[in-house]
């Protein structure tokens, strides 16, 4: 079975509203040309319901790049799903950065995820291990803890994205190796197949992430088991991330 290839731009905190719209109105008559592959946005909140607006009758989705587990009370700053609800379709979860910078743990994941699902988003769900633990040999270790926490309540696995982030390729300019990543991404498939069994861990789709850009793409997604990229810096930059689109559908021949 083959997977539908999925490729995501993660802005983080990059972009006014007017940069934004700018940004996506210069890519879209070319990314929406490109047939046979999910291409997702992610912006800051404040241009979510701009982008997606911009979006909208496209193929195209509108992403998050985080949310709150909660629907509302007294949690100043956070986003809840419902406000989400109808502006995005993606929501980007336990990212390296929310885990590493603003202490995130696996249980708070855990919980995002779950009521991402229950809400009607779909979690682009990031894990990866740091330098320290792949030099350690803990990266399997790591990477099936974040997989059996995060996955624990999840009856619906197939609605969950997985995106493999070596924390040490992030924008470091260090990509994975082709190796790296077809190592990890079988770990992954198996920790899955023991939560579940061999057949849904092949529905589940798998990205990488981490120093994405057009030179090295195509390297990964001619892989059997990569079915697409989180894309960071190279996102921003229109020809960049329109040439990462194009070797996904490309992919596909």
């Amino acid at each position: 079975m083959q997977l539908t290839p999925l490729i995501a731009g993660n802005w983080k905190m990059n972009t006014t509203i007017e940069e934004a719209c700018a940004l996506v109105s210069e890519m879209l008559p070319e990314l929406k040309s490109i047939k046979g592959v999910e291409i997702v946005i992610c912006p800051p909140f404040i241009s979510l319901p701009a982008v997606n607006n911009l979006l909208s009758g496209t193929p195209l989705y509108a992403g998050a790049q985080n949310m709150y587990h909660q629907e509302k009370g007294a949690f100043t700053g956070e986003i809840s799903p419902v406000m989400l609800k109808g502006i995005c379709q993606y929501v980007i979860l336990g990212h390296s950065e929310r885990r590493n910078l603003f202490n995130e743990d696996e249980e708070m994941i855990q919980k995002k995820v779950d009521k991402a699902l229950e809400t009607g988003l779909q979690p682009i769900l990031c894990i990866g291990e740091t330098l320290s633990e792949r030099e350690q040999k803990k990266a399997e270790s790591t990477i099936t803890r974040q997989i059996e926490t995060a996955f624990e309540n999840v009856d619906n696995p197939g609605e969950v994205v997985i995106a493999y982030e070596p924390v040490w390729a992030i924008g470091t300019g260090v990509a994975a190796t082709v190796n790296d990543v077809n190592q990890m991404i079988t770990i992954i498939r198996s920790v899955l197949s023991n939560i579940y069994n061999q057949e849904i861990s092949r529905e589940v789709r798998i990205l990488y992430g981490g120093s994405v850009n057009s030179q090295n793409f195509g390297n990964y997604i001619s892989q059997h088991g990569i079915n697409g990229a989180l894309v960071g810096g190279a996102s921003l930059k229109p020809d960049e991330f329109i040439n990462i689109s194009r070797l996904a559908e490309q992919s596909l021949s």
